[in-house]
């Protein structure tokens, strides 16, 4: 920052004034005001404190808007140096209607209104330094900003059609979406080596709808680029001249340091019989059960697979794997998809083997089960090994490069194809975890794409014009146009050219409702006859929380819980989750669950405000709710005796029941963020409790997802008592904590103290759990579990009943007994018949 910090100070509290502030200063590096259309910038109301805080006041300001080509304005007692400044006039009644729907958290902004301008004027200013100043009848400057663009460049420059490398026959050509660019130079590299040369050729750029384009030649094929983007960055504050890759990038060098131009449709990018390649059968989304399951845990121990495939997609071809056998088993019991988290490329993974850190896993086999040694030497090599889930977007449309056995090109396309065919050989179809609520990074840094082409567009900013990050990285902004169309335009390439049949939205109530049907009606728009899939048949769901700056909708109405219901579109629900479990967040071990105690088995643990008896039977209302799917109107005795829908069961504040159809219920569990089920059962049943029952306590869980209606989700292990040694968030934890043994042999309980940085509060309680070799599951147990969880898929699977597609026939078939203030404790009874009054009886009993 170049200005002193007390101006930095008198500039955020809006303060600015001819006595206060010294000559020749820069300019604000915050951004308060919206240019939303040609003719009008809002300017919030909260900005303009001070002397700009009351009418009266403000009806005495002079406002300007100032634009430099060369970024080279200052702020003085005179107000803004340099530049063209534009004369702005107040708008009467504020925004008009279309803008207040379009932009509800600028619905009291102050209007300010620009003369015309010519549309040469207009795209020049935009490609500039961009300040909004209010002066005082003195010409003292009362307050200065800068501007945020995505509302007036997505007014004028909605750009169709593809963007990124096309062809036209055997020639590439070149397009990208930079309206604020002042120039764009392709660089053309001949191979991926870091020292190879690039050659240059200018772009040429569209005023109609912003993009920059490029005839490309033959030759070019398989070759490498970068496009060079001169800008204006908000970031510094400064010209910048940014060499970065792709947003549209469909292939990469090692480490993502280069696109690479090729197209899909190549035959030497596909496996033998890939355009045969025929999907499972699939009829409903109901008929759907999804087993979650990361690439790298997939095979990195499995000793069936060659070394150098472990950890990648081509792992799965080989029938004969440990892993593979064990999902060929499920397959056939009953499992159709395989969820797989993130395998979009990933920024922080380095992708070739030989840069990776790999911990002596012989060593760390040998310490104490309880010892601190393991999560220490982990967590030092944390950023360095192989391992992270992967919700770090780079690149969105690329298969991650650490997953094959040459980051560097081609291998990643024909492997990541490998593994898809291989897995619907095997009878089960594939979900993708897409992450397109955040990048991650903004600005001008290293895993940053978006925000070096257009600054402050793709990203989602606050009041200030600073990047959000509720989501954990640098939030993007699907209500923009142009980014809303990146997130489809990608969808439909792995739909469309991986094969790909269903996703899965982090953070999807950071989206828009918009978003996802506008997605939804894509995905629908595509035919076996045209595309070779069913986009139909491809399932959508995601996490719909309610969070962050876009909570409540206070910027668009959210893809979130109780907003979805009639679209066909899951979430996941957290309602019979935390009555089975007792609760997520709330990770203290005297919180049990239905599951694991609560009512009927104490805690070892106790605290002051932990839930007790009184919390069962609201709890098992909310299992009863998941159940049934998780219907708003869905009727039945509730705790309190009386008869009500769903949705006026009280879950933390909400309404427990939100779908309108069992599809749009997610039920589960566990996943892969918190505790596995297992760990979570350790924690919270009494320690006495023998291994025999802590198995029926699994499977139990898992039978209130497999035979309830909705769509269950497994996290992968929890058929047979996969543990990460109680270690709550193993994003980042290795694989000695996350790495899966298909074997049975061993479950990762008892390796050690998970990482400190999010379990250290519990160490005391664990130490003991883990030492204790009583706690230890067995082969048999392990194989037990899993025989019992095969079991449960093959009755879901045997009856329709388990499977209902519409909220009529949940209403019309299930009901519930034993309910009401006189129900036995720890007990559900849960009726599903026939429309001939055929009976299918559930019961569902703690142990």
């Amino acid at each position: 920052m170049r200005r002193s910090t007390p101006v930095f100070l008198l500039l955020l509290s809006g303060l600015l004034s001819v006595s206060l502030v010294p000559a020749d200063q820069s300019p604000p590096t915050h951004a308060r005001a919206h240019w939303l259309s040609p003719t009008l910038i809002a300017w919030p109301e909260g900005a303009l404190d001070g002397q700009a805080a009351s009418p009266d006041s403000r009806d005495a300001l002079t406002f300007r808007l100032h634009a430099a080509q060369s970024a080279d304005m200052t702020v003085s007692a005179e107000g803004v140096l340099g530049g063209d400044p534009i004369e702005l006039t107040v708008r009467a009644g504020g925004l008009p209607d279309a803008l207040s729907r379009q932009f509800p958290h600028l619905r009291d902004a102050l209007a300010l209104e620009l003369p015309a301008l010519e549309a040469e004027a207009l795209r020049s200013a935009l490609r500039g330094q961009l300040l909004v100043s209010a002066s005082d009848v003195t010409g003292q400057a009362v307050e200065v900003t800068g501007l945020q663009l995505p509302g007036i460049l997505d007014t004028l420059f909605p750009a169709e059609g593809p963007l990124g490398v096309t062809y036209d026959g055997a020639r590439p050509d070149f397009r990208v979406w930079a309206p604020t660019a002042q120039s764009v130079t392709l660089l053309r590299f001949a191979d991926s080596d870091p020292a190879s040369k690039a050659t240059r050729h200018d772009m040429t750029f569209d005023a109609e709808d912003g993009t920059w384009s490029l005839e490309g030649r033959r030759a070019w094929d398989r070759q490498y680029y970068l496009y060079e983007v001169v800008v204006v960055s908000p970031a510094t504050g400064r010209v910048e001249t940014n060499q970065v890759t792709d947003p549209y990038a469909l292939s990469l060098a090692a480490d993502s340091t280069r696109s690479q131009v090729l197209r899909l449709g190549d035959a030497d990018l596909a496996p033998a019989g890939w355009d045969e390649l025929e999907k499972p059968p699939f009829e409903a989304i109901t008929d759907a059960s999804i087993y979650e399951l990361h690439v790298r845990d997939f095979s990195i121990l499995d000793e069936r697979v060659p070394p150098v495939e472990r950890g990648t997609f081509r792992a799965f071809r080989h029938a004969d794997s440990h892993g593979m056998r064990h999902l060929n088993r499920l397959a056939a019991a009953g499992l159709s998809h395989v969820h797989l988290l993130p395998v979009f490329d990933i920024a922080t993974v380095p992708e070739r083997r030989t840069d990776q850190a790999t911990p002596d896993r012989s060593f760390l086999s040998a310490l104490p089960t309880d010892s601190l040694e393991q999560q220490a030497i982990i967590y030092a090599s944390r950023d360095r090994d192989g391992f992270n889930w992967g919700y770090d977007p780079w690149h969105y449309t690329v298969p991650e490069g650490s997953y094959a056995t040459d980051p560097d090109g081609l291998a990643r396309i024909l492997e990541f194809r490998e593994m898809v065919q291989a897995l619907k050989g095997s009878g089960l179809r594939v979900i993708r975890d897409v992450v397109y609520n955040h990048t991650h990074a903004a600005g001008v840094t290293r895993g940053s794409v978006l925000d070096q082409i257009v600054p402050g567009y793709y990203q989602r900013l606050n009041a200030d014009g600073a990047v959000e990050n509720s989501t954990c990285c640098a939030n993007t902004a699907t209500e923009h146009r142009m980014m809303e169309k990146l997130m489809i335009d990608s969808v439909l390439v792995w739909a469309r050219d991986y094969r790909v049949d269903g996703f899965r939205f982090d953070l999807m109530g950071h989206h828009s409702r918009e978003n996802m049907l506008k997605l939804r009606a894509a995905l629908n728009a595509l035919t076996v006859e045209k595309d070779g899939v069913d986009g139909a048949s491809i399932i959508l769901y995601g996490e719909g929380w309610n969070f962050g700056e876009v909570a409540n909708d206070a910027r668009f109405i959210q893809a979130r819980q109780g907003q979805l219901a009639g679209t066909g579109i899951g979430t996941f629900s957290d309602r019979l989750r935390d009555g089975a479990r007792g609760g997520l967040y709330d990770s203290h071990p005297s919180t049990q669950g239905f599951v694991n105690g609560l009512g009927t088995q104490p805690s070892d643990f106790t605290r002051d405000n932990g839930p007790g008896d009184a919390t069962l039977a609201q709890w098992t209302d909310w299992i009863r709710v998941g159940l049934a799917g998780d219907l708003a109107d869905f009727r039945f005795v509730q705790a309190d005796g009386v008869e009500r829908p769903g949705s006026q069961v009280d879950y933390n504040g909400s309404p427990a029941a939100y779908t309108a159809a069992p599809a749009e219920n997610i039920s589960y569990v566990a996943a892969h963020d918190n505790e596995t089920l297992f760990d979570a059962n350790q924690l919270k049943l009494p320690r006495v409790i023998p291994m025999e029952e802590r198995v029926r306590v699994q499977t139990l869980a898992s039978s209130l997802v497999l035979l309830g209606q909705g769509v269950p989700f497994i996290h992968a292990g929890q058929e047979f008592l996969r543990s990460k040694s109680m270690d709550r968030d193993s994003f980042n934890s290795g694989d000695w904590y996350n790495a899966i043994d298909w074997t049975g042999e061993t479950t990762n309980w008892g390796n050690g103290l998970p990482v400190a940085e999010k379990n250290q509060d519990n160490w005391g309680i664990m130490g003991p759990l883990l030492a204790d070799p009583l706690l230890a599951p067995q082969a048999d147990d392990v194989r037990t579990t899993t025989a019992r969880f095969a079991e449960l898929l093959r009755i879901r699977r045997s009856s329709p009943l388990f499977r209902l597609q519409s909220g009529n026939e949940v209403k019309a078939r299930v009901s519930f007994h034993n309910t009401g203030p006189a129900q036995v404790p720890g007990l559900i009874v849960m009726r599903t018949e026939d429309a001939e009054g055929d009976v299918d009886l559930a019961r569902t009993q703690i142990i």
